[in-house]
Formats: C-alpha cells, structure tokens, sequence
C-alpha cells in the first residue's frame, strides 16, 4: 500500500516506539512510511524529530539516491532496534543490556550538537534563552535524532511497561503509561474495538447455539 495516503501513526506514548510502529498494518495491508527516502523525510517532519528549516536545507543539498540509502539505513536500525526491544519488553533494563546497545552508541557519535543564546518573547516581555541546536550536515544526519529517541527509550522508559498491542494481527508497540498499567490495545479505536466486536459476536454465536 502506498504510504502517502495514510498518516503515520503515533499511539506508542514513546518517540522511539514510534519510530518502530513506523510499519504496521494498520488495516489489511503492510504500510511502510519510511520505505523509501521521501517517506523518510515526511514521517520524520510528522514525528517533529527534525525542524522543516532543516529538512529543506538538506532536500535542496542532497538527491533522492541520497535519502534512500538513509532509509534503507533506517530501516536497518528499525529492526535492528525491534529485535532488542522484543526480547526485553516486561523487565527492567540493566547493564548488561549495554553491549548490545554498541551500535546505537555508534550512531549517537555522530552527533553535532551546539547551545546558542536566542531571545524569546514571554508575556510580552524579550528574554534569553539557552537553546539546543543540530548541525544538519548531511543527510545521514537524519539518522541522530532517531538515535537519540531510541536511547531516550532505552534510558528513561520502563521497559517492564513496553508492551505489544494484543491485537491478533497488529505489530504495533507501546509504553503503557496508564493508572495501573492495564492498556492492552494500541488503540480503542483500531484493535480494540476490534476486540469487541469480535466478543460480541462471539457472545451472540454461543447464545444462538445454545437457544
């Protein structure tokens, strides 16, 4: 299915999760949004992860080749990253998950980073303001801010809580931030009003089998 038709989807209530659901099946067939490197750069611009400013700096630097050997990069890091996170999800991270972790810590290092002074308006008043900036100088740049929402994860999630949707069919994952952690569906809208109706009908096939 083309990806262009369908939002991207962000129901993990955790960037990093986020960028794992970006393929799903979010009906009948696989969608995935970062199957090429224009699907890249839009869902990366719907995740907020890069500014606008940046991705069209770059989209007027750099060609389509150049984007999709990022995605193709990207996707290799999707499942890599898919691969740890399914192994792991309900316990708690420790040290010795550190060593599978060594590629994304390769890719943190490419980081270009830097702290500018700016002046925001606040009530109507200037102030000064510390603001984190990127240096976007190429366009396997885009891979550090996926990186880093990965190590977020990682780092700031507990991953006793990082579940997969129970729906039979879905491959979506999220942190269940809920009172009592008791989300079971990536969302009531898609798998679990499946669920339901898939009970009521079950309730109503053994009703009419046992009337």
């Amino acid at each position: 299915m083309n990806y262009r038709r369908l939002p991207a989807i962000f129901v993990a209530d955790a960037p990093g999760l986020d960028f794992l659901n970006s393929v799903a099946t979010p009906v009948d067939e696989k969608v995935d949004w970062i199957s090429d490197g224009r699907g890249l750069l839009d869902w990366l611009e719907q995740a907020g992860m890069v500014p606008p400013s940046a991705l069209a700096a770059l989209h007027a630097r750099y060609g389509p080749a150049d984007f999709d050997a990022v995605a193709a990069e990207a996707r290799e890091l999707r499942e890599w990253f898919r691969r740890f996170v399914q192994k792991r999800k309900g316990r708690a991270l420790g040290a010795k998950d550190l060593r599978e972790l060594e590629p994304l810590n390769r890719l943190l290092e490419r980081d270009e980073q830097y702290e500018e002074l700016v002046a925001v308006s606040s009530g109507g008043e200037s102030e000064l303001e510390l603001r984190r900036n990127r240096r976007w100088k190429t366009a396997d740049s885009l891979l550090t801010p996926i990186a880093e929402a990965l190590a977020k994860l990682v780092c700031e999630e507990d991953f006793t809580h990082v579940k997969a949707c129970e729906g039979p069919r879905c491959t979506l994952l999220f942190a269940d931030h809920t009172r009592g952690h008791a989300r079971r569906w990536c969302s009531m809208a898609i798998c679990g009003n499946r669920a339901k109706v898939a009970a009521h009908r079950k309730r109503l096939k053994e009703r009419n089998k046992n009337g």
